[in-house]
């Protein structure tokens, strides 16, 4: 019986998909720490990422359990479907604040003062899509802060390159937060869910997914200028590049057959390969 609701909770909020946002936190760590390693450091960082990861899912599934009801593509979803009652949703938002909470206070002074931050941005962002087209954007600034916070966490202090890298890890969420909308582009515009593919069609969409996509790549550049990386991180990026042209390649506006494929499979390669070629970086230097 646990085990079984463990495993309706996991999939409620997807966990598999902390692996979009976790390498990157580890990713700012390492370009940080400039060879150190702290195993206390990587610990909270990882409950810290695992607590506000499963916070803003579960929240994010109970603010749109109605609109998930009434989607065909999301009608199938754990809440709609009463496999998982609100209460329990909002038990394990709650509890996921709690680890965040418990991992800030564990690693430094800033991140405990950036606390509240991070909680109204994880919070916030699952309304935004309710009166602006910009939720995408809001989207990649909160996962993007992940990426950021990995850096605070090592040094206790904001830097350019977490600038960055919070930069180039929004404008990459954000990009492909775009090319999943393209599926729901008919089901916004009749129920007044504001998303860029319902706001601008799906040309314009695809067009200002491949733009922000091209900046978060330039921004991986800088970043890795900012912080003094090596070869191996600039191959991890070459790496990001091929993949996101790939990625573009599988969605057109006549096809969209492939936009799961171009949002899990070619995204993962991107955050595991980055964090694998920085590591390797991190450590030949």
């Amino acid at each position: 019986m646990v085990r079984s609701r463990l495993r309706l909770y996991l999939e409620l909020v997807r966990f598999e998909h902390t692996l979009f946002a976790l390498p990157f936190a580890y990713v700012g760590l390492l370009l940080a720490a400039s060879g150190r390693f702290d195993a206390g450091v990587w610990l909270w960082v990882t409950v810290a990422m695992v607590g506000a990861r499963t916070a803003a899912m579960a929240l994010n599934r109970l603010i749109d359990w109605k609109i998930d009801a009434l989607n065909p593509r999301t009608a199938n979803r754990h809440l709609p479907r009463g496999l998982v009652r609100p209460w329990e949703t909002l038990a394990l938002a709650l509890a996921g604040f709690a680890l965040l909470t418990w991992s800030a206070f564990h690693l430094n002074a800033l991140t405990a003062r950036l606390l509240p931050v991070a909680v109204v941005f994880l919070t916030g962002y699952s309304y935004t899509k309710r009166f602006t087209w910009t939720c995408h954007l809001w989207l990649g600034v909160t996962i993007g802060a992940a990426a950021a916070g990995g850096w605070i966490a090592q040094t206790g202090r904001f830097e350019p390159g977490a600038y960055a890298l919070w930069a180039a890890v929004a404008l990459w969420i954000a990009g492909f937060d775009i090319l999943y909308a393209t599926q729901d582009t008919e089901f916004d515009r009749k129920h007044g869910v504001h998303a860029l593919p319902a706001r601008f069609g799906l040309p314009a969409a695809l067009a200002w997914a491949r733009s922000l996509h091209a900046a978060a790549w330039l921004l991986l550049i800088i970043t890795g200028r900012f912080a003094g990386a090596g070869p191996w991180y600039f191959a991890g990026v070459l790496l990001v590049g091929l993949v996101l042209i790939y990625e573009h390649r599988l969605v057109r506006p006549d096809d969209l057959s492939r936009v799961n494929q171009a949002f899990f499979e070619a995204n993962v390669v991107i955050s595991l390969g980055m964090f694998a070629f920085t590591l390797v970086d991190a450590l030949t230097r």
